[in-house]
């Protein structure tokens, strides 16, 4: 793993993301902003119940087709 490496964003994992959580807090971001959590195998599903509990989760889609879709733009 190289220092470029996008990695886990769950507390204390060190392992590379293989997938992206769009979320947006609606309390305070407007309806079409876009943040972004990167998770691992391991922690996908934590990450993605912890957002969509509180109704932030937007999108869970693989990191290479987050990424192609950032090239198009």
């Amino acid at each position: 793993m190289s220092d470029e490496t996008p990695i886990c964003s769950a507390k204390g994992c060190r392992a590379a993301a293989v997938w992206v959580l769009a979320w947006n807090n609606p309390k305070i971001h407007t309806p079409e902003r876009r943040k972004t959590w990167l998770a691992c195998e391991e922690h996908r599903e934590h990450l993605s119940q912890f957002l969509g509990v509180r109704g932030m989760l937007k999108e869970v889609v693989t990191l290479p087709e987050w990424e192609s879709r950032a090239g198009e733009s």
